[in-house]
C-alpha cells in the first residue's frame, strides 16, 4: 500500500475529473452555480449619459446666469426634444441627460422663480455619468469559471441577462456504514453513536454546490455495501467508515465487486490516513473517507471539494494564506498534519492562528468551534509561538 502526499493524492483525484453537462437556469436559480460561458456585453451600461444628481440640466456656456425652463427629464421619461441656448431642464438621478446639454447644476446651486432658473456660478461637469461608464457594449464581465454570488448575479442581471448557461451540479450518493452508527433521534444502545458523518458532508455537498443524496446507513456487510451503492446513481460516491485494512473494512473489498479501481490506496497526513479514491465501472468516482467525523470532514475539504469544484468547472485551487501561530508546537512527525484551530486578525493587522490543543479526530465540537485547518508539512521542526505557518481558512456561513 503506497502512502501518497496530500498534492499527489488530490491530483490524481482531479485527473479523472472533468466539468459535467451545460444547462440554462433563470437569474433566480443561479445563485452559487457555475458559469460554463462568459457573459459579454451586449450594450453599454449605462446606454446614455445620465444625472448624478436631481437638479438643472443646463450648457455649461449659459452658466451663470438666468435660464428658461423648458421640461424636465426623469429616470424612464427622458426629454425628448434639444435644449437651446437659454434654457434648463429640470432633471432627475439617474435620468437621461437631455440633448444639447454637458452639464448639471444640483438643486441646492440653483434658484427656481416660477418658469425660470437662476445660476450663480459656473456650472460643474462632474455630476454627469458617462454613457459606458459601468461597462461598454462586447465587454467580458463574467468569464467561464465564476461561481455565481449576489453581487456577480447583479451585474449579469445589469447586462440584461434572464438565463445563465451554467455546468451541471455533480450528484453525490453518502454511504455512512458501521454497526455502531445510527440516525439521529432514532433509538439508539449503549454501545452506538449518533451518525454526524452524513449530516455534515450532506451540508459541505451543498454548500460546494453538489447534490447530496444521503443514504441509510449501511452496517459491516460487504454484500449490503456492495447492494446499496450499485443500487443507486449520480455523479460520485461518497463512503464514511469502513476505509481502513481492519476486519470490519469491507467497502473497498464491496466495492471490487462493481467494479472499482483504485487510484488513491492511503494518503500520508493525519486526520485521514485511510482515505482512498477510485473510480467504477460505470464510471462514478468513489472517494472513501474515514469514519471518525473530524477525519472525514478534514479530508472533505482537502479533497471532497476540489473534486466537486471541478466537476463544476470552477478552479479547484486549495489556497493557503500565513498566519502566526500564538501556541508553540512540536516538531511534526512523517505524516502531514493538519490541525483544527481558529484565526484572528488583530487591530494591528497581524492575523493569528490558534491550534486546539485536543486534535484527536473523533471530536466533533471541536470542528465546531474550528474556522481554519493548520498545514504541518512532513517532519516540519518544532514551532515557537510568533512563528508563521501555513493555514487553511475554512468558509463559514
Amino acid at each position: 500500500m503506497k502512502l501518497l502526499s496530500v498534492e499527489e493524492a488530490r491530483a490524481r483525484m482531479l485527473a479523472r475529473v472533468g466539468p459535467l453537462g451545460v444547462e440554462a437556469v433563470p437569474l433566480s436559480r443561479a445563485m452559487r452555480r457555475v458559469l460554463a460561458a462568459n457573459i459579454v456585453a451586449t450594450r453599454d451600461q449605462p446606454p446614455f449619459a445620465a444625472s448624478a444628481m436631481d437638479g438643472w440640466a443646463v450648457r455649461a456656456a449659459d452658466t451663470p446666469g438666468r435660464l428658461a425652463i423648458v421640461g424636465e427629464s426623469a429616470a424612464g421619461h427622458g426629454f425628448a426634444g434639444e435644449l437651446a441656448p437659454g434654457q434648463a431642464i429640470r432633471i432627475f438621478t439617474g435620468a437621461p441627460l437631455p440633448a444639447g446639454a454637458n452639464a448639471v447644476v444640483i438643486q441646492e446651486d440653483a434658484v427656481r422663480d416660477g418658469d425660470a432658473v437662476t445660476v450663480p456660478a459656473a456650472a460643474p461637469q462632474f455630476c454627469i455619468r458617462a454613457a459606458g461608464v459601468d461597462f461598454q457594449a462586447g465587454a467580458t464581465l463574467l468569464e467561464a469559471g465564476a461561481r455565481l454570488d449576489p453581487w456577480r448575479l447583479a451585474l449579469a442581471a445589469a447586462a440584461g441577462m434572464a438565463d445563465l448557461q451554467v455546468h451541471r451540479r455533480p450528484r453525490v450518493v453518502i454511504v455512512a456504514t458501521g454497526e455502531e452508527i445510527v440516525a439521529p433521534g432514532a433509538a439508539v444502545r449503549p454501545d452506538q453513536i449518533f451518525d454526524s458523518g452524513s449530516t455534515a458532508l450532506s451540508a459541505l455537498v451543498r454548500f460546494w454546490g453538489g447534490l447530496a443524496e444521503p443514504l441509510a446507513g449501511v452496517g459491516d456487510d460487504e454484500a449490503a455495501i456492495a447492494g446499496t451503492v450499485g443500487g443507486t446513481t449520480g455523479d460520485m460516491v461518497v463512503t464514511l467508515g469502513g476505509a481502513s485494512v481492519g476486519d470490519h473494512d469491507l467497502v473497498k473489498p464491496a466495492l471490487t465487486r462493481l467494479g472499482l479501481e483504485l487510484d488513491v490506496e492511503s494518503i500520508a497526513m493525519r486526520p485521514g490516513k485511510p482515505t482512498w479514491f477510485g473510480v467504477l465501472s460505470d464510471g462514478r468516482r468513489v472517494l472513501g473517507l474515514p469514519g471518525n467525523p473530524a477525519s472525514a470532514m478534514v479530508c472533505a475539504q482537502l479533497f471532497l471539494r476540489p473534486l466537486l469544484l471541478a466537476l463544476q468547472g470552477a478552479d479547484p485551487a486549495t489556497p493557503l494564506i500565513a498566519a502566526k501561530t500564538t501556541l508553540a508546537l512540536p516538531a511534526n512527525g512523517e505524516r502531514e498534519h493538519w490541525m483544527r484551530a481558529r484565526l484572528e486578525c488583530r487591530p494591528t493587522g497581524e492575523v493569528t492562528v490558534t491550534p486546539f490543543t485536543d486534535q484527536d479526530s473523533s471530536l466533533v465540537s471541536v470542528f465546531a468551534a474550528a474556522d481554519s485547518l493548520i498545514r504541518r508539512p512532513p517532519r516540519a521542526p518544532a514551532a515557537e509561538a510568533g512563528t508563521a505557518l501555513e493555514v487553511l481558512p475554512l468558509q463559514r456561513l
